[in-house]
This record gives C-alpha cells, sequence and structure tokens, in this order.
C-alpha cells in the first residue's frame, strides 16, 4: 500500500513560495484552428504509354533477362544504388500490385533507372495455415505480365544490405 507524502515543513513552504513569486505564467497559446479537410477529389492519372518491345524481349522473364556485366557486378557487390524504393509488404496483394504499377510507371516516365521493391520474405504457412509472403511469391509473376513487362529491362535480387531475400532490384528500361 502506497504511503501518502507527508506535508512540506515550514522551511520548504516559504522556499516554494519565493519560487512562485519569482516565475511569471507564459503567455497563453491558442491552439491553432482545425484545419478542415479538403474534399477528396478521385482524379485518375493519365496512362503512360508502355515503350515498345520486341516479342522476343517481351516472352523473356525478367529475371532471365541479360545485363552488362557492369550492372551484374554492382548487383553482387551491393554498390548499386536504387533511385527511388516502393515498399508492397504488408499489403494485400491488389494493393501490392496496384501500388507496383504506379511505382514502375512514374519511375520509368521520371527517367528513373532502377527501383528497390521491397516484398518480405516467402516463408511457410502460419500456425492458421494462411500461406505467409505471397507478395515475394508473386513479384517475379506480376514483373512478367503485359502491363508491367514493358517497362523493366531486368529484375535481380537484392543485396543482403538492401534486403536481401526479401527485395529487388527492378532495371527500368531506358526510353527510346
Amino acid at each position: 500500500m502506497a504511503r501518502r507524502p507527508e506535508p512540506p515543513s515550514e522551511a520548504e513552504a516559504a522556499l516554494w513560495a519565493k519560487v512562485t513569486a519569482s516565475v511569471r505564467p507564459l503567455k497563453a497559446r491558442t491552439a491553432p484552428p482545425p484545419e478542415t479537410p479538403r474534399p477528396r477529389v478521385n482524379v485518375r492519372p493519365q496512362p503512360v504509354e508502355a515503350p515498345a518491345i520486341s516479342r522476343e524481349r517481351a516472352a523473356a522473364a525478367p529475371e532471365d533477362a541479360s545485363l552488362d556485366g557492369g550492372w551484374d557486378r554492382r548487383i553482387r557487390k551491393g554498390s548499386i544504388e536504387a533511385e527511388r524504393t516502393v515498399d508492397l509488404h504488408g499489403h494485400t496483394q491488389d494493393e501490392a500490385y496496384a501500388a507496383l504499377a504506379g511505382a514502375l510507371e512514374r519511375a520509368w516516365r521520371d527517367d528513373v533507372r532502377t527501383l528497390l521493391v521491397i516484398t518480405g520474405k516467402t516463408r511457410p504457412a502460419g500456425e492458421d495455415g494462411r500461406p505467409r509472403g505471397v507478395i515475394a511469391a508473386n513479384f517475379s509473376r506480376w514483373a512478367a505480365t503485359p502491363a508491367l513487362r514493358p517497362f523493366i529491362a531486368a529484375i535481380r535480387p537484392a543485396h543482403p544490405r538492401h534486403g536481401g531475400g526479401g527485395a529487388w532490384y527492378v532495371i527500368l528500361r531506358r526510353k527510346r
């Protein structure tokens, strides 16, 4: 059981009176008026014209696409720096695909060359029987879809310093 504090002694009370007499109160702060929420405007982004690629290049899976030795060497060393990052970890499959598609289109439009995509690691099913790491398991398949493939030159697993097995480097095509 907690004890009640004892009342201050006469000396402590006198000292406290001196302290309170020597300070002046702060200016009263008025709270800023609450912001009125802006109405949400549902503006659809303008479609981006995907780059044209040959059938042979389009048929090849992005993880099998060849890069020159310089790219592969930088990826192996982990010295590649992604210009942008998109984190899909924690999203539903539909949200993750939409975020990936939007990030790829924006990056390609802005002449970004490297994109780091964080998917999370694939893991065995949890105790509840639900699969884990579905986004990571589907990422390669998504990258090969006709909607996304024209933007992607190649994909490679990320270096451990950038996420390792739970992340990918996406090398985007150059505009012609």
